[in-house]
């Protein structure tokens, strides 16, 4: 990680003066990013910001001054305060610095699929997050078995969007997933079948199902696993797989079955962890698109 760090300051050129293809300071491009922002309004915000003591920021404050870039005026709040924002000079440049870094991007980006660019996405987030100290504390999560208002709905959506973003998936597999489990939650009053769904007020996390009856060898049959994006990292995948394998064992099936396809190896770790075996794979377009299609097992007690 700090080999990636290092490589990622050197190739957007903090080592160097003139970032973002600017004359300026690292710390003189930030600070008038952050003053177009808005995340900033005074001296004083900036430093704390830039974690810069107070004579540097004094000194880049009036530099920026001098070049025309920012202006100070009162603070409505408090009147000994000054207030800074960027002159049109400052607006200007800041336009500039905005396509260069998009340009960056764009360049580096371009080539990847858009799982990996998710990814990468969520992981600087992640890491910026844990380096300022600033994580909040997970929300409260509470899982409910059965049926709950909205659930299908719901289920259908977070289906429908995350395998669009990443595996291309349309209205076939949208379609797909309602209806089935539109016809499942029929049957959901039957001991065999289940749904356990994690919450956080009122927003779905996560969803597994059982089905006990809809395969011919008596196995139970795991259906329609998501977590949401917002969840990724929170426990959720493992906290429902461990209610649905618990499930399961206690209803006496000697074996659980799933189906999903290649590529997907978030979830087939946690499947593999939770006792889950690869039994077979083969091309198919069951969701709209040709896929290899993976059949996962699990037996009793694994």
């Amino acid at each position: 990680m700090r080999a990636a760090a290092r490589h990622i300051v050197r190739e957007l050129g903090f080592m160097q003066r003139g970032l973002a293809g600017t004359d300026l300071s690292p710390s003189a491009v930030h600070a008038i990013i952050e003053l177009g922002y808005g995340t900033v309004k005074n001296a004083s915000d900036l430093g704390d910001l830039l974690h810069l003591e107070k004579s540097s920021v004094s000194r880049l404050v009036q530099k920026l001054k001098k070049d025309g870039l920012i202006q100070a005026g009162p603070d409505p709040s408090d009147k000994r305060a000054r207030d800074l924002s960027l002159t049109e000079e400052g607006k200007r440049l800041l336009g500039e610095v905005e396509a260069f870094g998009r340009l960056q991007l764009r360049s580096a980006l371009e080539d990847l699929p858009s799982a990996q660019i998710a990814t990468i996405e969520t992981g600087l987030a992640l890491f910026a997050k844990s380096l300022s100290g600033a994580c909040v504390s997970p929300p409260k999560v509470d899982i409910f078995e059965g049926y709950r208002s909205g659930v299908i709905s719901s289920v259908a959506h977070l289906h429908a969007t995350f395998y669009a973003q990443h595996c291309g998936f349309g209205s076939v597999f949208e379609r797909k997933v309602a209806t089935e489990m539109s016809e499942f939650m029929g049957r959901i009053d039957n001991p065999v079948n289940t749904t356990f769904s994690a919450y956080s007020g009122d927003r779905l996390l996560g969803s597994i199902s059982l089905d006990g009856e809809d395969l011919t060898d008596g196995a139970s049959h795991l259906r329609w696993f998501i977590v949401s994006p917002i969840a990724h990292g929170m426990g959720i995948g493992n906290m429902l797989l461990r209610k649905a394998t618990a499930f399961v064992d206690d209803h006496g099936f000697d074996r659980t079955r799933l189906w999903t396809f290649k590529g997907l190896d978030a979830a087939r770790h946690l499947y593999e962890k939770h006792g889950f075996t690869l039994a077979h794979q083969t091309p198919g377009t069951q969701w709209g698109m040709q896929v290899i299609e993976q059949e996962f097992v699990r037996g009793r007690g694994v």
